[in-house]
């Protein structure tokens, strides 16, 4: 094995700095993006858990002695929508088959189009500059990839 990059992180011959720049540019946006998504569905999951728990605090202050605000918290907030006319899972559906699909299909068609579809190409340049050749634990690539 040669202590180098995989083909698939190496630049295709006659690609420039500032595109493998500006890809990795595209990439960062995409990983923000991917985070972005992450935190949207957690507060998918936070929002239907706190309305079941709601609706076991309306029941507990039902029993408590207190159903007219039980009823209240049950009518007027439990399973309300959080924005006009849509659960959480509605406003997820829309962003993966709207924006997010279309960030992904571009990033994906810049790779395709500028560097053969390689990946990280900026990253694994990073790498090559930033370890200690030959040192352990500074290998460009597992063992048993090569």
């Amino acid at each position: 094995m040669t202590d180098r990059p995989d083909d698939a992180h190496t630049r295709p011959d006659g690609m420039d700095d500032a595109t493998v720049e500006a890809l990795g540019s595209l990439s960062e946006a995409l990983e923000v993006m991917e985070h972005a998504r992450g935190l949207l569905y957690g507060f998918h999951r936070l929002t239907g858990k706190a309305d079941f728990t709601l609706g076991e605090a309306a029941g507990k202050l039902r029993d408590a002695g207190h159903a007219e605000l039980a009823d209240r918290i049950e009518r007027e907030l439990v399973g309300r929508n959080v924005i006009e006319g849509r659960w959480t899972f509605q406003i997820v559906e829309d962003f993966d088959d709207g924006y997010y699909a279309l960030f992904r299909e571009l990033e994906r068609e810049a790779r395709e189009r500028l560097a053969g579809g390689r990946r990280h190409l900026y990253e694994a340049e990073l790498k090559e500059q930033r370890r200690t050749h030959g040192e352990p634990g500074h290998e460009a690539r597992p063992a048993s990839a090569s």
